[in-house]
């Protein structure tokens, strides 16, 4: 059995290689992402707050946007203003117009005066390095190649996730075929010899030093490596990753009852004003009855297929400022709550999701987190690289000894 796990761990470790490489390198940029997404273009994402002059309100600048893309519509707006952010701006095709209708599809604004400040179409690496930090995300999510490489990404995630417990099975000291020693002597022996996994012989030669980067340098961080590998399945392959938690874990259905409508919903009773309205008095209901308090609002938005507006904000129940989860659910025309989502608190298996999802992304712990998860992007790369090099010289090792019995004969 040990042998079939190894040929297992080699073989998916080959298969998983490229896409492991670009993941880990693409992921070094993506744990700064906004960061570095202002550094490139801050005429783009900065402004000067002008003295004793207040931002317009989102529903307001909204509006002077779609009032210069009157082919454009707006179903997602944040809330969360910082003073000295561009605010952006999601815009996609009014039904019934083609795609290309909406040249650009995101647009940054200055929150004081409503001045357009730059537009890119999300993603498209030929508008030159405006798309850079978005198209790196690209890559990172799916090789830059729509819902095939998201597929082919989330298929790899499985891989990886699998291979987590094959590999670190391998790092175990195979048995020992003696009878003579009591349980406890046993223990220590099989702990002892484990233990030299997670040493690294830097003085054994190139052979020896790279075997044990490999199996020392997985096991130092493993518990991470399964985290991105399980939470990449929950970003790509969602047919697979919620099944298996719900089998395991409770889970809030959150929008999922909601029925789709016969004919999509273009004109709400509710308009935007009065939506958020709505919102912030079900949210503050909802903060009553299950006891958390809200930080700010996060944003709103609107789907059309149901006939819905989602209002979200920060809260108590959210893992850290970054993250943005807490949300009502409610009718577009009357009013009515349809559903509550708590990020945290509320079931096993949500709350255990946010927090894959916020450690892969860095959205805990500040900046030390962001160094972590750009470090473990090199891991990522080192591991892949150094499982290769183990593969090539094995693969050599048979060609030889193929060889020399060949030439026996």
């Amino acid at each position: 059995m040990r042998q079939t796990f190894v040929v297992l761990h080699r073989y998916v470790g080959l298969v998983m290689a490229l896409f492991l490489v670009v993941a880990g390198f693409t992921g070094i940029f993506i744990a700064f992402y906004d960061e570095l997404d202002a550094c490139i273009h801050p005429e783009v994402m900065r402004v000067v707050p002008p003295a004793n002059q207040a931002m317009l309100s989102p529903v307001a600048l909204t509006a002077l946007v779609l009032r210069q893309y009157p082919d454009a519509m707006i179903t997602r707006i944040d809330l969360n203003q910082v003073a000295d952010q561009s605010r952006r701006f999601r815009l996609q095709p009014r039904p019934g117009l083609p795609e290309s209708s909406v040249l650009n599809n995101e647009v940054f604004v200055n929150p004081y005066t409503g001045q357009i400040l730059g537009e890119r179409k999300w993603g498209d690496i030929t508008q030159g390095t405006i798309n850079l930090l978005p198209f790196i995300y690209r890559l990172h999510f799916s090789l830059a190649l729509g819902s095939v490489g998201d597929y082919l990404f989330g298929i790899v995630a499985l891989l990886w996730t699998l291979d987590c417990f094959v590999g670190a099975y391998l790092t175990f000291p195979a048995p020992q075929r003696t009878s003579t020693i009591r349980i406890k002597t046993k223990e220590q022996h099989w702990l002892s010899r484990w233990w030299k996994a997670w040493k690294i012989r830097w003085h054994g030669g190139s052979a020896k030093r790279n075997f044990d980067l490999h199996r020392a340098g997985g096991l130092w961080v493993w518990a991470m490596l399964f985290v991105f590998a399980w939470s990449s399945v929950a970003f790509n392959l969602r047919e697979v990753y919620t099944p298996v938690m719900d089998t395991l874990f409770a889970r809030q259905s959150f929008d999922e009852k909601i029925p789709t409508l016969a004919q999509p919903l273009t004109s709400p009773q509710l308009d935007v004003s009065a939506a958020l309205g709505t919102g912030r008095q079900l949210i503050q209901q909802a903060s009553h009855d299950d006891a958390f308090t809200i930080h700010h609002e996060a944003k709103i938005y609107y789907d059309a297929s149901k006939g819905t507006y989602t209002y979200v904000v920060n809260s108590s129940r959210d893992l850290s400022e970054k993250t943005a989860d807490t949300a009502v659910i409610f009718n577009a025309n009357s009013g009515e709550q349809l559903a509550i989502y708590l990020p945290t608190g509320e079931a096993a298996g949500d709350t255990i999701t946010q927090w894959l999802l916020a450690l892969h992304t860095a959205q805990v712990w500040g900046l030390p987190m962001q160094i972590f998860v750009c470090a473990m992007g090199f891991g990522v790369v080192g591991l892949t690289v150094t499982g290769v090099l183990i593969w090539l010289k094995k693969r050599r090792s048979r060609k030889l000894a193929h060889q020399l019995k060949g030439s026996r004969r």
